[in-house]
C-alpha cells in the first residue's frame, strides 16, 4: 500500500510547494505535478498518477479542487480509483475514502452534485416552457427569411444558379437549397 500524492497550480509561475510540502509530510513516497488549469481536461501529471497507482493505494491531494475539473468530474475520478481498489484522500477537507465517514461524506458529495445537474435541467425545462408559452422559440434566429427566399427564387428565375443566388444573398448554397427544397415540399 502506497501513499501517492497529486499536486497542480494553475500557471507555470505558480509553485507547489505549499502543495508538495504537505504531501510529503502525509506520507507520500512519489508524487506527480501538475502546472496547468483546472479546467483542462488534459493533465499529464493526472494521467501519470492515476496510471501509476494499483489497488491498496491511495491518492493524495492537498485539497479537493487540485483534482476534479468540477464536481462531477471529482465525483466520476474518485469513482473509478474505488473501483480500482484505491482509495483517496484530501488532506484540507479531511476526507478519506478508506474510512467509512470518509466515504460517505464523498456520497453525500455525489448526491448533491446529482441534485445540482437535476436541478439545473429542471431549470431549463422550466424556462424554455416559459418561453415557448409566450410564443419564443430558442436557439438562433433563421438565416433565411421569407424576404430572402423570395428574393432567391427571382434571382434564380432570372438565370442565376444557386451558388450565385447564395452568395447576392450572404447565405451558405447548402442553406438556400434547404429552404428551396423545403418551400418545394410546402407547396406540394
Amino acid at each position: 500500500m502506497a501513499r501517492i500524492g497529486y499536486a497542480r497550480v494553475s500557471t507555470a509561475e505558480q509553485d507547489t510547494a505549499l502543495q508538495t510540502d504537505a504531501l510529503q509530510k502525509a506520507g507520500c513516497s512519489r508524487i506527480f505535478e501538475d502546472k496547468v488549469s483546472g479546467a483542462k481536461a488534459e493533465r499529464p501529471g493526472l494521467a501519470a498518477a492515476l496510471s501509476y497507482l494499483r489497488e491498496g493505494d491511495i491518492l493524495v491531494v492537498w485539497r479537493l479542487d487540485r483534482l476534479g475539473r468540477s464536481l462531477q468530474h471529482l465525483i466520476e475520478t474518485v469513482a473509478t480509483l474505488e473501483a480500482q481498489g484505491v482509495g483517496f484522500q484530501s488532506l484540507t477537507e479531511n476526507i478519506d475514502t478508506t474510512t467509512p465517514g470518509g466515504r460517505l461524506i464523498f456520497h453525500v458529495f455525489g448526491a448533491l452534485g446529482q441534485f445540482e445537474r437535476d436541478l439545473i435541467r429542471e431549470r431549463t425545462r422550466a424556462g424554455l416552457a416559459a418561453a415557448a408559452a409566450r410564443g419564443r422559440k430558442g436557439g438562433r434566429k433563421p438565416v433565411m427569411t421569407p424576404e430572402k427566399l423570395q428574393r432567391a427564387r427571382e434571382y434564380i428565375a432570372n438565370g442565376l444558379n444557386v451558388r450565385e443566388a447564395a452568395a447576392r444573398l450572404k447565405v451558405g448554397k447548402s442553406t438556400l437549397y434547404m429552404a428551396l427544397q423545403a418551400a418545394r415540399a410546402a407547396d406540394s
